[in-house]
């Protein structure tokens, strides 16, 4: 099988570094197609315990110091896992983190650790959007992508279409009948947490289009906006303590 740069069109990924490649190893071996080791390289206790549990699964090994230039990847990068994308559905009685048209791969690795951090593990996202499992993304996660549900909607309409029956809609954003997150109440059905792009947000009649509860989060004037990792990581948070 023939080893390239990664493409958003190709139907596997790689996790480069131990601490992805074992974090896939623990939730989806399955994935695993192969994985390459840098030749001539001590292997600490750590390095080695993970190359056995890949032996004893009979996955690939292959020593392969292009590889790692073909891929990018940095000098101490050891090991680089080759993994089959998955296609995957949300589970629909669950809470749903629902992205529109999230555009940095910094941005949605970030929020997935948050996410599996606060144990929410479906992630809804809205194209036109950054690949979820690019290198980048995968690297940004700290492997947390592995341990969540992973569905991608063309638009925002064919997710309102599959999972919004039934469901409350919390949609980020600011607009005159906006509640503070504090004021935000944990509801009886299950419920989605919604939030736009870095630059544009959700359009400014979103709320009154999807029937969802607008909800912002107070800050100081001295900046114009919060990232939208934080402000995402900042609503994850408050939800999870709501359930407790």
């Amino acid at each position: 099988m023939k080893l390239a740069r990664y493409k958003n069109s190709s139907p596997n990924s790689y996790a480069l570094g131990a601490t992805l490649t074992l974090e896939l190893l623990k939730s989806h071996p399955e994935l695993i197609r192969r994985v390459f080791v840098r030749p001539n390289v001590k292997h600490g206790e750590d390095l080695q315990n993970i190359i056995n549990q890949l032996q004893t699964r009979h996955i690939e090994l292959i020593e392969s110091t292009k590889a790692f230039n073909v891929l990018g990847a940095k000098d101490s990068c050891l090991l680089a896992a080759e993994f089959e994308k998955p296609t995957q559905n949300l589970a629909a009685d669950a809470t749903h983190i629902v992205l529109v048209n999230p555009s940095d791969a910094g941005n949605l690795g970030t929020i997935m650790r948050s996410a599996a951090a606060f144990g929410f593990q479906n992630l809804a996202i809205i194209l036109p959007a950054v690949d979820a499992y690019s290198p980048k993304t995968v690297r940004a996660s700290m492997g947390a992508v592995f341990h969540l549900q992973i569905e991608i909607f063309p638009n925002i309409e064919t997710y309102l279409a599959k999972y919004g029956q039934n469901r409350s809609l919390y949609a980020f954003m600011l607009n005159q009948s906006a509640k503070t997150l504090a004021e935000a109440q944990l509801p009886s059905a299950n419920y989605s947490l919604i939030f736009g792009n870095e630059a544009a947000g959700l359009p400014k009649d979103f709320a009154t289009n999807t029937g969802a509860t607008p909800i912002y989060i107070p800050q100081s004037s001295n900046v114009d906006s919060l990232n939208l990792s934080v402000a995402t990581s900042i609503a994850l948070y408050h939800f999870s303590q709501l359930t407790k």
